[in-house]
């Protein structure tokens, strides 16, 4: 098990900006330097997470705090998270076995964020650097020129990064 809990990194930008492929094309990037991942995604609307009838969603009515579906080769958890919602509260109460967290969203949680964010998007930053940013993947080097900034396709530069800022 475990000691410390896996480093979070949040990844934030407007829809369309490539969060989700970004992340896509690092998974298999970080994985393959022999870490272990999790992703976190926040949704900003509701989402059927269990089906109304099905055990678990009882066994949720019924009163747990916790209900655990497993399959042959899969795990779903649906559980309360009121009061622990942040990436970082979420990574440690459920990811321990993660060495590193990505999730995507959560743009006014606290937690170090890369912000995706293009030119053709026309929009600007969502997050600044007083609001923890730690770099930026853009094809806007004027954006922010302070913070270490990645090509839209440097996946091997912004997984060192990652790395890098992960490291005790």
């Amino acid at each position: 098990m475990k000691s410390a809990p896996p480093a979070v990194f949040i990844f934030v930008g407007h829809s369309g900006s490539g969060k989700t492929t970004l992340i896509e094309k690092l998974l298999p990037e970080l994985v393959g330097r022999g870490l272990q991942l999790a992703t976190i995604k926040h949704a900003h609307h509701k989402v059927a997470l269990d089906r109304q009838g099905k055990d678990s969603w009882r066994y949720k009515q019924a009163g747990a705090a916790m209900s655990m579906l497993v399959t042959s080769d899969e795990l779903q958890l649906v559980a309360d998270a009121v009061d622990r919602r942040e990436p970082a509260q979420l990574a440690e109460r459920f990811l321990g076995e993660a060495d590193m967290v990505l999730a995507e969203g959560f743009s006014h949680a606290a937690g170090g964020k890369i912000e995706i964010l293009r030119r053709a998007c026309a929009k600007p930053p969502r997050c600044t650097p007083a609001d923890n940013l730690l770099a930026m993947v853009t094809d806007m080097d004027e954006i922010y020129p302070q913070l270490p900034h990645f090509a839209l396709d440097d996946i091997c530069g912004l997984a060192d990064f990652l790395q890098g800022h992960a490291a005790p």
